[in-house]
């Protein structure tokens, strides 16, 4: 089955594009984990890490400037031919919110069927976002699925957002008990973070004092 939907990409020019957003203040190994799962998975021709400017979701927390962001998520993707950093939401005014910058990356890729990447947190909060049915529309959910769960909780989140069953696709990632806030409070406190980010991300942290680094 995979060599004919690859083939059929081939003579028609098809691609399928993996949408990955978020602060990733800083991106970590868990990041990283979910992105190759989905790429894996489903197929993906490409992932592109689209860093929030100013996330709607996170405007009462002070970020780290996002061309530092940036940084970090080229440094951590570098070694990953397949993946690719986006400017869709760093070269505009925010507040971005993730219908208007999926409208904005079909017009960048018209031939891309899209697969956006997220984690069943982020779907259960699905139906708080602005213009989810568009969401919907505009691409697939590639949604980390915990062992266990999923289908009780997809018919409970179905009530509250008619149709998002059918455009589900469970990734099944390894699930690692990381955070960008939880590496935020280690630096601080001058514990290590060793094996939880690339290196390469750690030393854009140091080299930018950031999260308190350069107190240490």
């Amino acid at each position: 089955m995979r060599f004919w939907d690859d083939l059929f990409r081939q003579w028609f020019g098809m691609m399928k594009l993996g949408i990955f957003g978020g602060t990733f203040d800083p991106p970590h190994l868990g990041h990283l984990i979910l992105a190759e799962a989905a790429r894996d998975q489903l197929r993906l021709d490409r992932v592109l890490w689209v860093v929030a400017g100013q996330s709607p979701l996170k405007l009462d927390r002070q970020l780290s400037p996002a061309e530092t962001r940036a940084a970090m998520v080229q440094a951590a993707i570098a070694d990953n031919p397949a993946f690719a950093l986006s400017r869709a939401d760093l070269d505009r005014p925010g507040p971005h919110y993730t219908a208007e910058t999926l409208a904005l990356l079909q017009i960048e890729f018209p031939n891309a069927e899209l697969f956006f990447v997220m984690g069943e947190d982020s779907l259960r909060d699905l139906p708080r976002w602005q213009s989810p049915q568009e969401i919907m529309a505009r691409a697939w959910l590639a949604v980390a699925q915990r062992p266990g769960n999923g289908t009780a909780e997809l018919a409970d989140l179905e009530a509250r957002l008619p149709g998002v069953g059918a455009r589900v696709m469970w990734v099944q990632a390894p699930k690692l008990e990381i955070a960008s806030s939880d590496i935020q409070r280690r630096i601080r406190a001058g514990q290590t973070t060793r094996y939880m980010l690339p290196n390469d991300v750690l030393r854009v942290i140091e080299s930018d004092g950031l999260y308190g680094s350069g107190n240490r």
